[in-house]
């Protein structure tokens, strides 16, 4: 039996003046920022474009869930690079994340977000990913 291949995809960032706190911390909504930034730089290296699949089909993936584990905050002109894995696409797309500073690798953030297919414009939830999405991202 051969192991699959996992999916990832790595994006390198500098935390903006922008993203953070009163604390000087980043605001903890902006990981999910990070999170999303990730996910789609994900679909588009395996070549998905999700709003081209949607108006192709009418099927939408919304997000129904994310975790997120604050370990050691993000700050002002930080380097980190937010890693996004590929755990299943079958009955929904589940995606790990994992965000470390750049020169030290410490783990800063860790992830999950959960996304499903739904069929627009009835808002039905489909019982499994469409094979041309799932195909891609290896299942």
């Amino acid at each position: 039996m051969t192991k699959k291949e996992t999916i990832s995809y790595e994006m390198q960032q500098t935390v903006p003046f922008h993203d953070v706190d009163p604390m000087q911390i980043v605001w903890h909504g902006n990981y999910l920022k990070y999170f999303d930034i990730a996910r789609f730089g994900l679909f588009q290296s395996v070549g998905i474009d999700l709003w081209g699949f949607f108006k192709e089909t009418n099927y939408l993936f919304p997000i129904t869930k994310t975790t997120t584990k604050h370990i050691i905050p993000l700050r002002y002109n930080d380097e980190f690079i937010c890693k996004a894995t590929i755990v299943d696409a079958r009955i929904k797309i589940i995606i790990d994340f994992e965000i470390r500073l750049i020169g030290k690798r410490e783990i800063c953030t860790k992830g999950k977000g959960d996304q499903v297919a739904v069929k627009y414009p009835e808002l039905e939830m489909m019982l499994e990913i469409p094979i041309e999405i799932r195909k891609p991202l290896g299942f």
